[in-house]
């Protein structure tokens, strides 16, 4: 019988090159768990923001199906419906304003990867995957990548996908995604229909424990406004802590900078606010400070010594406004403000 003869081995010229490793992966801490389906290395430097199927579509009516008749019922009813079409939830006005800002960056840009990478990332189980293929197909949503755990938290899959922004319609997974490090909101609708721009991204911030830590919102809530507008005034000059959305606004500075750079900008895609509670008179001037020394710019700042924000949300009637109390979430969310609670610092401890 004759020997098998063993296959030459390639040529070291002709083998192909190692790619690089992506810059974003290098900013990043590596994560070191089993690659998840789909999650391919993202374009270089886009800002990755993942969602959950209950942030991007609204679903109360399968959550209670999965809570009052379990997993299988749940299931079934997916497969049974899955030609028909989601509605919109929380996070879809926002999805679609980010297409917005991609499509003009685009035209400016035609090679550039620096994009909005959207990615549909839920804890669904597979079945579960054509009906909401169908329904991002349906509103054209560029949604290319999905990540279906099948009932396992998604939360240990972010980093795998080197995520900048997390949106979700579950409070807990939002904490868990919060406690890694990795910028979280859990998403909520307003009650009442509101019209939204269609050609500009619109973001809201609140200031502390959202962009700035929690540092001088625990001396209120601790000693009281007197210390707090004391403290503020003794370390004015000293900038803020980060807080966990500000790694976001560092993202949406550097896309608005690429339209100026193209003197785009009376036409940039992108407007930020900063609606926050302090008085500009007596703590202001370190928040303004604060961002300078970072390097960002804010293109609107609110400053409400304490009023009620909603009123001025709905003027500026933003896709996603991110605070950390759930008393001034309720108030926007009442008229008609698309929100996003952000649970980090102090303001979780006294529930407000």
């Amino acid at each position: 019988m004759p020997k098998t003869q063993p296959e030459p081995e390639m040529p070291l010229e002709s083998q192909p090159p190692t790619p690089p490793e992506p810059e974003s992966s290098q900013r990043r801490k590596k994560y070191d768990g089993p690659t998840p389906p789909g999650s391919e290395p993202k374009p270089k430097n886009a800002i990755t923001i993942a969602m959950s199927s209950r942030a991007l579509f609204n679903m109360v009516d399968d959550r209670r199906i999965y809570e009052e008749e379990g997993l299988e019922k749940y299931m079934e009813y997916q497969l049974t419906n899955e030609n028909v079409i989601l509605t919109p939830g929380p996070a879809f006005r926002f999805v679609k304003a980010l297409q917005h800002v991609n499509a003009r960056l685009r035209d400016l840009y035609p090679d550039d990867q620096e994009l909005f990478d959207i990615v549909l990332m839920t804890n669904n189980h597979a079945q579960v995957g054509v009906r909401l293929i169908n329904s991002v197909n349906h509103y054209s949503l560029l949604i290319d990548r999905f990540c279906l755990t099948g009932g396992k938290s998604p939360i240990g899959y972010l980093k795998a996908y080197l995520t900048n922004l997390y949106l979700s319609a579950d409070s807990e997974k939002v904490q868990e995604a919060i406690q890694e490090g990795i910028a979280s909101a859990t998403m909520f609708d307003g009650a009442k229909d509101m019209s939204y721009c269609d050609t500009q991204l619109r973001v809201a911030f609140d200031g502390d424990a959202v962009l700035f830590s929690d540092e001088s919102e625990q001396i209120a809530k601790e000693h009281g406004l007197d210390k707090f507008f004391q403290h503020e005034t003794l370390f004015e000059n000293k900038p803020l802590a980060q807080g966990p959305l500000k790694g976001f606004l560092e993202d949406l500075g550097r896309l608005q900078k690429k339209f100026y750079a193209k003197d785009e900008r009376l036409l940039c895609p992108i407007r930020t606010y900063l609606v926050t509670a302090r008085s500009a008179a007596s703590s202001g001037a370190r928040v303004l400070k604060t961002l300078r020394r970072w390097g960002l710019e804010i293109d609107e700042a609110v400053f409400l010594a304490g009023a009620p924000k909603d009123p001025i949300l709905v003027k500026i009637r933003p896709h996603i406004f991110f605070d950390d109390q759930m008393f001034h979430i309720e108030g926007a969310k009442k008229l008609g403000t698309i929100t996003a609670h952000v649970p980090y610092g102090v303001g979780q401890k006294y529930h407000t």
